[in-house]
């Protein structure tokens, strides 16, 4: 967002964030899964110079909320963006809320229904185990195992290590899945890093208590 959105043209006061906007428009990114962070970064912050609450103390009641409200929508727009895992789902959700699937249409019975992906019941929750084969929840059980037994920092880096290196090789595939447009791989990735997302949250506990 420009400053030229931010604030009235006449009065200079700070407008309420515009709820119509989402957030790689709020960062003004490109609507895509290949963001440059530093760039993020960048923007991230030259919107919090403008918008951080501090700057407003001496400005009225209604502007000052005005200012929390958009920064706290900068503020989850840059997180949600910054993480592989939670700006796929959020991509991914976007493109379904956009209809961007081309609907098919069975002629006997006029159902309607979408070529790759169906959206009854659909859930990126761990536990979704449809979405995802057998012997990667018994992987992923073992490797929960693994990380219970561990009783030295050796053995529990171990696991992170094995846990981070996962986590990239998916986002590289998530990476190559939206861009040829397969929203039902996608999705199947977007569970899988779940599952090591919250393995690498209890790596990072068992650390440091």
């Amino acid at each position: 967002m420009s400053r030229a959105e931010l604030f009235c043209p006449t009065c200079t006061s700070l407008q309420p964030p515009d709820e119509s906007k989402d957030f790689f428009q709020v960062l003004d990114c490109e609507k895509s899964f290949n963001v440059d962070t530093q760039e993020l970064q960048r923007k991230y912050r030259n919107l919090q110079r403008l918008l951080h609450p501090d700057f407003f103390s001496q400005k009225s009641e209604s502007e000052r909320n005005i200012s929390e409200k958009q920064s706290t929508v900068v503020n989850k727009a840059y997180k949600t963006l910054l993480s592989p895992l939670k700006r796929g789902v959020y991509l991914w959700d976007l493109y379904i809320a956009e209809d961007k699937l081309e609907l098919q249409k069975c002629e006997p019975c006029m159902f309607i229904y979408f070529p790759k992906l169906s959206l009854n019941g659909i859930t990126l929750k761990e536990g979704a185990d449809d979405e995802v084969d057998t012997q990667f929840l018994f992987d992923i059980l073992e490797l929960n195992e693994q990380l219970n037994d561990a009783e030295t920092k050796d053995d529990i880096e171990e696991v992170g290590h094995f846990v981070q290196e996962q986590l990239v090789s998916l986002t590289k595939d998530l990476r190559k899945a939206f861009q040829q447009g397969d929203l039902q791989e996608a999705k199947i990735l977007l569970a899988k890093m779940k599952y090591f997302s919250n393995i690498q949250d209890q790596v990072k506990k068992k650390i440091i208590p």
